[in-house]
């Protein structure tokens, strides 16, 4: 059994997770996560064999005793030939950090992630509703504001403003001229200017659902487009339908079509 020690927030935690889940199941090793144990309760995944918060303590403190051997994953670029022939030959291991990744693996394996990671109904409720409400033949755009850490974050290189967001999203909709657009806005600033948006963006119908982190990860992966900045919450919504998502890499530079890439090769680009 291979426990996970999961590094970061929610979607970190997912991406971080799938690796070491695409990992085990080539190689016949059983994983399980400690964050999706206890912590976050939105999944599938939550409910599967050995996912609760006894086996999660269980291992916690067998590995802080060292009755299991812990392997860490801490360097971009390394060889993890040692690491992963622990692995192979422990019967019980603790992995843990970010930098566990086998891109490969994880796309073979990408729609049993998917369907681990499948929301819990109870999370579906509330932006289904907003969903039905929006005209089928009408063009979904999710934004994801993403400040808070932003701030300091790669020097604020990603902290954007709420004029920069709006042109980007009037660069989105020169491309799309003939089709009426719902935009979706989410994001963890609560000082942000709704009646700007609806102001300055007056033919787009915009909805600020101020739903829990994991009901936004969900409503955005029901949409058409993505944009936002870099981040892996807008790449793991996108991984669920596979939906086009462009990072704003550069606020002064116009939306194009060939802004937006998929998942598969996104992942392989996380900052």
């Amino acid at each position: 059994m291979i426990f996970v020690h999961d590094a970061g927030r929610l979607c970190n935690n997912i991406l971080q997770y799938g690796h070491l889940y695409a990992w085990g199941r080539e190689h016949g090793r059983p994983t399980m996560s400690m964050r999706f144990s206890y912590k976050y309760q939105y999944f599938r995944i939550c409910h599967t064999r050995y996912h609760h918060f006894l086996c999660y303590v269980l291992a916690k403190y067998a590995a802080r005793w060292g009755l299991i051997t812990t392997v860490r994953f801490d360097r971009p670029d390394e060889d993890t030939g040692q690491q992963e022939r622990t692995m192979l030959t422990r019967r019980l291991v603790m992995a843990t950090g970010w930098y566990a990744r086998w891109y490969d693996l994880f796309l073979k394996y990408k729609h049993e992630i998917i369907s681990l990671f499948a929301f819990d109904d109870w999370v579906k409720t509330s932006p289904d509703r907003l969903l039905a409400a929006m005209p089928a033949d009408d063009l979904k755009l999710g934004l994801h504001v993403r400040r808070g850490d932003y701030r300091t974050w790669h020097g604020g290189r990603y902290f954007y403003d709420d004029e920069q967001y709006i042109a980007q999203v009037r660069s989105f909709l020169a491309l799309h001229p003939d089709r009426h657009v719902q935009l979706v806005v989410c994001g963890n600033d609560p000082t942000l200017d709704a009646s700007r948006y609806r102001r300055q963006l007056p033919a787009v119908d915009i909805h600020f659902p101020q739903g829990t982190p994991v009901e936004d990860l969900y409503l955005l992966s029901r949409c058409d487009y993505l944009l936002g900045a870099p981040s892996t919450f807008t790449l793991v919504a996108s991984m669920y339908r596979d939906v086009p998502l462009c990072w704003i890499t550069d606020a002064s530079a116009p939306v194009t079509e060939a802004s937006f890439k998929r998942f598969d090769y996104l992942f392989r680009h996380i900052l």
